[in-house]
């Protein structure tokens, strides 16, 4: 996908055909997590309802950046975005809807799938496999919103996505309390709870992230550590 322009920059498409998968708190808090580490991070919100652009109004300007985007204007809203510096693009979608889940796609170098390990969710999931597979996108698909103690569930389910012809993710966000109390209040997990299981899940998940993008892991320094915490 990239070009000159767009060198240095890397994209991540947040797709899910279903509702209720996690998508917009995977996208703020991955998108947090690289600026975090120092990165220069964008997150463009295409979904209608604009979750990510009301968390980012309670955050009043606190980084990362969420702008929004009608879905023919991702491209060019990336490439303005990578002219200014941009290093890790985040594209958060809306669920049923093709034409916004196509567009990111077709941006994004890499694609993350979150899913929750149930038979409806994984179902559906099936859609949303077949789209990057038309697409030739690399995706991975992310196990959200489950159990945090039952690791036999997320086996099963990796069972199957591998059966469906998909891959997973080897880090697992499960449904930790901390996500909804840091996003309602404009927050993260890192600024919640710094030390805690989510924030560690999510840093796991961006350091996973940044080698599926060949892009090199960056260790925060003292300065940045307390500026996020």
């Amino acid at each position: 996908m990239n070009t000159p322009a767009h060198l240095h920059t890397r994209t991540v498409a947040i797709i899910s055909q279903k509702g209720g998968a996690g998508k917009t708190t995977l996208a703020i808090h991955l998108a947090a997590a690289a600026t975090r580490a120092g990165r220069v991070s964008l997150l463009i919100d295409t979904d209608p309802q604009a979750s990510a652009s009301q968390w980012a109004e309670w955050r009043q300007g606190a980084p990362p950046e969420v702008i929004d985007s009608a879905p023919p204007r991702i491209t060019a809203k990336i490439a303005a975005a990578a002219q200014q510096g941009a290093e890790l693009i985040v594209i958060d979608t809306p669920p049923h809807a093709d034409l916004a889940a196509s567009k990111a796609a077709e941006c994004a170098d890499l694609v993350l799938i979150p899913c929750r390990p149930s038979a409806f969710d994984l179902a559906a999931m099936r859609t949303t496999l077949r789209l990057v597979e038309l697409l030739s996108r690399t995706a991975f698909v992310v196990f959200t919103a489950g159990p945090p103690t039952a690791p036999h569930i997320y086996a099963d389910a990796r069972e199957l996505v591998t059966g469906f012809g998909g891959r997973t993710c080897p880090i697992v966000l499960p449904d930790r309390a901390a996500y909804r109390h840091a996003v309602a209040g404009g927050q993260t997990v890192f600024e919640l709870d710094p030390g805690g299981k989510a924030a560690s899940e999510i840093e796991q998940l961006h350091m996973w992230t940044c080698e599926q993008l060949h892009m090199s892991t960056r260790p925060q320094t003292p300065a940045q550590q307390r500026k996020t915490a």
